[in-house]
């Protein structure tokens, strides 16, 4: 009990700190900040209510519990007894309800996310896949009504990327699109293949939630900023101007480029939010470090090198090999059905970890 009690804990001093900074008249000067607060007080309050509820059961029904000992009248002894079982129902079921939504409390759930994509083994079709793999994730955000925006890319052969940075916009995008992260694997024959034969490539994908300026504080003298002409396909795409960026990140090595824009202003900015989502994932995973294998993942091992997913066209099958999940309804996950596979991914990613809550 005392793992939720310590996380109770800090959530109630956070919930706390949250009334009063919202209390705070200078909060509504800053409406961006202040819809930020209000979201997250939001959030935190079912979990403060009900675990306030909680401990309120426990300290009737240890009252109860003393009296039934204390008194020599057997009708209060009676009485004492009864209220006691049901706090202790209360108690329980309080509890229950808490484990659920501790577990749903991720701090990073209601984030933005950012998407990475890479090509990997597999040349030119590896290239395709990610494309697809891209168009996948954008007809998922569109049923969800979440904004897409690509915020660099590199384009291999026809229709093909090399690599490709977005973001998706939207309440709960971090929640279903964290259990994509890793390497996703597809067999398929190649429209270049003569012979029919079915060719294996692979894609990587990494998923970070989006920091803001208050999660990630990045100083200035630790950024190494370049700029230089952008590359395009010819004609007017060209750019003529040194407007594309490159951030170095000194103290750790990370390096993010972004020349999608003609404007070196909003390359720079867009860079800038990539780099905040690569430190605070940094930030989240040396955080975690310390935790077993399973608090350290969401779902398998979390080592995004790990096969997660393969994609079988020929036999229209896919399979989720951290679940051990195949549906042979590939055309309808590629047209954005993602959810076929979330869901159960998220149950249980919920299942093992509400276990893991109830040992500790």
């Amino acid at each position: 009990m005392g793992t939720v009690d310590t996380r109770l804990a800090e959530l109630e001093e956070r919930y706390a700190e949250l009334e009063r900074q919202l209390s705070d008249p200078a909060a509504f000067q800053d409406l961006e900040l202040l819809q930020r607060l209000s979201q997250e007080q939001a959030r935190l309050r079912d979990v403060v209510e009900t675990g306030r509820i909680w401990h309120r059961a426990a300290a009737m029904a240890h009252e109860a519990a003393e009296l039934a000992r204390a008194e020599q009248d057997p009708e209060l002894v009676s009485m004492a007894r009864e209220e006691e079982e049901l706090q202790r129902r209360a108690e329980a079921e309080a509890l229950a309800q808490l484990h659920r939504l501790l577990l749903a409390s991720d701090p990073n759930d209601e984030r933005d996310v950012v998407v990475e994509i890479r090509a990997g083994t597999g040349g030119d079709e590896a290239a395709l896949f990610a494309a697809d793999l891209f168009r996948m994730y954008l007809r998922y955000a569109e049923r969800y009504r979440w904004k897409v925006e690509t915020l660099s890319s590199t384009e291999s052969g026809a229709h093909g990327f090399k690599e490709i940075v977005f973001e998706i916009h939207g309440r709960g995008a971090y929640s279903r699109l964290k259990f994509e992260s890793g390497v996703h694997r597809v067999q398929r024959v190649p429209e270049t293949e003569s012979q029919g034969r079915i060719h294996t490539s692979a894609a990587s994908v990494v998923v970070l939630p989006e920091a803001d300026d208050v999660t990630v504080d990045i100083d200035e003298k630790d950024l190494k900023i370049d700029v230089y002409r952008s590359t395009g396909h010819g004609g007017q795409s060209v750019n003529t101007t040194d407007s594309a960026v490159r951030i170095t990140h000194l103290p750790t090595g990370l390096v993010v480029t972004c020349q999608d824009e003609k404007s070196q202003h909003k390359n720079r900015a867009k860079a800038m939010r990539v780099l905040s989502a690569r430190l605070l994932d940094r930030a989240e995973a040396e955080r975690h470090a310390s935790l077993t294998e399973t608090r350290r993942s969401f779902v398998g091992s979390g080592d995004r090198s790990e096969k997660v997913r393969t994609y079988n066209f020929p036999q229209a099958r896919i399979t989720d090999h951290r679940i051990e999940l195949t549906i042979h309804q590939l055309s309808r996950v590629m047209d954005g059905d993602l959810d076929l596979l979330v869901v159960p991914l998220m149950e249980e990613d919920e299942a093992r970890r509400l276990l893991e809550s109830e040992a500790g």
